[in-house]
């Protein structure tokens, strides 16, 4: 009797097998759904004082269509603090003059409350907290297209820090202060596959 069920289970078991074996095997090697990604980094900036001490970073994300600026400061003065993005990819101490003036490919006037502004590197005031730390994230106004080619441009761009806060209407620089901290925004190093690919 026993051998009569054997012989009438075989051709069940083989057909499972076929079929790809036992539900929880299907259910290992079935396809992963695909991971909700977040935004894509186009480009990092480390930043540091005129004296080397490392103060943070600044990260270019796309997030969809819209362009952001992340940025995390560290070991700065409590209080606001202008932060913009600056149309030379140079940051020679201790001034960081190399930078130049903001990134302003569209020839505006500086400053969101400024009726001929603002530049597309204006961004708002970067709050620092009691332990020195702060951060944001600042979508950029304008065409992605637009923002990338004037953010990676022959010459760069840098993320420039100032001791003060930005007043948002001043010509050119918003009264920000001087320059405390500075970082060259640079594309991610390709990887090997970029490279294949390529």
């Amino acid at each position: 009797m026993s051998t009569y069920r054997f012989a009438a289970l075989l051709p069940l078991t083989i057909a499972l097998a076929a079929c790809g074996g036992t539900p929880e095997e299907s259910a290992t090697d079935a396809p992963a759904e695909t991971a909700t990604t977040g935004p894509e980094e186009l480009g990092t900036a480390q930043l540091a004082m005129a004296d080397g001490t490392p103060a943070g970073t600044a990260t270019l994300l796309a997030d969809g269509d819209a362009i952001e600026v992340s940025v995390n400061a560290t070991g700065l003065e409590e209080g606001e603090h202008g932060f913009h993005l600056h149309q030379t990819g140079t940051c020679d101490a201790p001034d960081f003059k190399s930078a130049g003036g903001h990134l302003n490919p569209d020839d505006k006037e500086h400053g969101t409350e400024n009726p001929n502004g603002a530049h597309m590197g204006d961004m708002p005031n970067l709050t620092i907290g009691a332990d020195g730390t702060g951060s944001a994230t600042v979508t950029l106004d304008g065409d992605r297209d637009h923002i990338l080619d004037s953010i990676f441009d022959d010459d760069g761009t840098a993320v420039v820090i100032h001791a003060g806060p930005d007043d948002y209407k001043t010509d050119p620089a918003g009264d920000a202060g001087s320059r405390m901290a500075c970082g060259v925004m640079e594309k991610p190093a390709a990887t090997e596959e970029d490279a294949q690919a390529v």
